[in-house]
């Protein structure tokens, strides 16, 4: 397939594959402009962040991604004005001053512990309470118009919720954006700087924890189950356990973030693999330690104030950990689900080759097809479904467009700089920032010893479930909640994708597993079988054999 990879529009324009792989379902793509386009276009401006959002487009199947200008942002580049202009710009432009009140008051009061409140006591309760009731409607038993109705409802929830995810995202972006610019001012690393908020995220373990008690549950009874309907059938305790389980989990998306991901329950086998290789998560007991070492680094004068930026950031983290399954993984596997039962029957009346087609439709082409037949015939499903497959196989670059720039905050006001410094080194902290002359198979480490075990290269969640072995090092693009499964036997990770702040560094330093993150070329380098030493503590790997 021969593609061209043109930027979609001025400015610079960043791959995101740590989240969204590749070949994006029309359905999924459009979720995820609703989300990022709304909640930064907002946030920005509450916050008094100097840009009008961030900007997603669709390239030959993958998400890229770019902070849209405040000015200008869709006039061509051209040669940016003197710097005197873009300081008089700052001080007198009413919607630059505008900005910098609001970024002055956010620093001074962040609000973060009356959205931290609101979140547990209101926002989370009613977001499963609604996923609770999409999650009870019988689609089988659905009418076409029915299901219509269900499955376009489900989209506007789950677009709705694809904002409040990222508004959530804004709120806990200011502790966890005080905290690492903080640190990187007094000398600290973000990657060290994070370490120390090993432990802050007990909701990431939940899954692993609740597996674990089924597995005790087995042990406890003898039995050695084969299928789920064995764990099942163990002992009435294990029976709740694994209904429990399901009735929480089995509607997540659980492998990726787009509609054609499989949800949990769709793949027995995996919950059942995860059940036999559970293991109750070790507590991390060095994350103090870690704080009080960092802690004394920092100047007398300056250390009641790390005491406070740390102790929001701890918190911040488990909210940003907390939102994902509750705002995205759920509400986008229930849709999935009901998707699925529109493409069962598309599938049974002939208008589309295979049900997996469904995916290809757009939304608004959905509800005519299943009620009255109009919209796309089933040639036209199976072309795009072989155009999205050939995208699989592309090597995107991971720019388009002018070369990356740094922001310059040395011109704005002071609030609005500092502002947009907490964005910036936010977003470097979760996607990546590798330098062009960092020596190869280099990354983020996470943790403090090396572990030398074996590779197993996977490239999705269910590959590594039914091919690692308890110690394998586990080497892949990025890590999705499915990864949360596998991590618990791993003896080590290797990424390609992501930064300290990623979910599989979150999740390694929860599990208290030695990784390195961001290995850019692990894949050219790496293969299944090879023994591989992952040295945390320099951020390197290396083939041994």
């Amino acid at each position: 397939m021969t593609v061209s990879w043109e930027p979609p529009g001025p400015g610079s324009w960043e791959l995101d594959r740590s989240h969204w792989d590749s070949a994006m379902t029309p359905i999924g793509y459009q979720i995820l402009r609703c989300g990022l386009e709304t909640a930064y276009h907002d946030g920005f401006a509450q916050f008094g962040v100097p840009a009008d959002g961030i900007e997603v487009r669709n390239v030959n199947g993958f998400a890229y991604s770019r902070i849209r200008p405040l000015f200008g942002a869709d006039r061509p580049a051209s040669n940016p004005p003197p710097d005197w202009v873009i300081k008089l710009a700052g001080r007198l432009h009413p919607e630059m001053r505008r900005r910098e009140k609001r970024a002055a008051a956010r620093l001074a009061d962040p609000g973060f512990r009356l959205s931290l409140e609101t979140w547990v006591n209101t926002t989370r309760p009613e977001a499963e309470a609604q996923n609770r009731r999409f999650q009870s409607v019988d689609l089988p038993t659905l009418t076409d118009d029915e299901l219509g109705d269900h499955t376009e409802a489900l989209f506007t929830y789950v677009c709705e919720s694809s904002v409040l995810h990222h508004r959530l995202h804004m709120d806990d972006l200011g502790p966890l954006g005080l905290y690492v610019v903080f640190c990187r001012n007094h000398g600290i690393e973000p990657a060290a700087a994070l370490a120390a908020l090993a432990g802050a995220s007990p909701s990431t373990t939940e899954p692993r924890r609740a597996l674990a008690a089924i597995r005790a549950e087995l042990e406890a009874t003898g039995v050695e189950p084969r299928t789920l309907g064995d764990v099942r059938a163990a002992s009435p305790r294990a029976g709740a356990l694994v209904d429990e389980y399901l009735d929480r989990h089995g509607c997540v998306l659980f492998s990726g973030y787009d509609m054609d991901s499989p949800t949990l329950g769709e793949r027995p086998e995996v919950i059942l693999a995860s059940i036999l290789t559970a293991a109750e998560p070790t507590p991390d007991t060095s994350a103090a330690t870690v704080a009080a070492a960092l802690r004394a680094t920092i100047d007398a004068d300056d250390r009641t104030e790390f005491d406070r930026v740390l102790t929001d950031a701890c918190d911040a983290m488990d909210l940003r950990d907390d939102n994902g399954p509750m705002t995205i993984e759920w509400p986008g596997g229930l849709l999935r689900l009901a998707l699925v039962e529109v493409g069962r029957r598309l599938a049974d009346r002939g208008a589309a080759a295979d049900a997996s087609h469904v995916f290809e439709l757009e939304p608004e082409e959905i509800r005519p097809l299943l009620t009255v037949g109009a919209g796309p015939d089933a040639a036209v499903l199976a072309e795009r479904a072989a155009t999205r497959e050939s995208q699989r196989r592309l090597d995107p670059p991971p720019y388009l467009g002018d070369d990356p720039e740094e922001p310059p905050l040395h011109l704005l006001p002071p609030a609005m700089a500092q502002a947009m410094d907490m964005v910036t080194t936010v977003i470097a902290t979760v996607f990546g920032s590798r330098a062009d002359d960092a020596p190869p198979l280099s990354g983020s480490g996470i943790g403090t010893e090396s572990y030398v075990g074996i590779a197993r290269v996977a490239d999705t969640a269910e590959e590594a479930i039914a091919s690692m072995q308890p110690g394998d090092v586990l080497v892949t693009r990025a890590t999705s909640p499915a990864f949360n499964l596998v991590l618990g036997i791993a003896g080590g990770l290797v990424t390609v994708h992501g930064g300290p702040m990623s979910h599989a560094a979150v999740l390694s330093r929860e599990l208290g597993l030695p990784a390195v993150i961001g290995v850019e070329d692990c894949l050219d380098h790496i293969r299944t079988g090879d023994r591989i030493d992952v040295d945390p503590s320099r951020g390197v790997v290396t083939v041994l054999t």
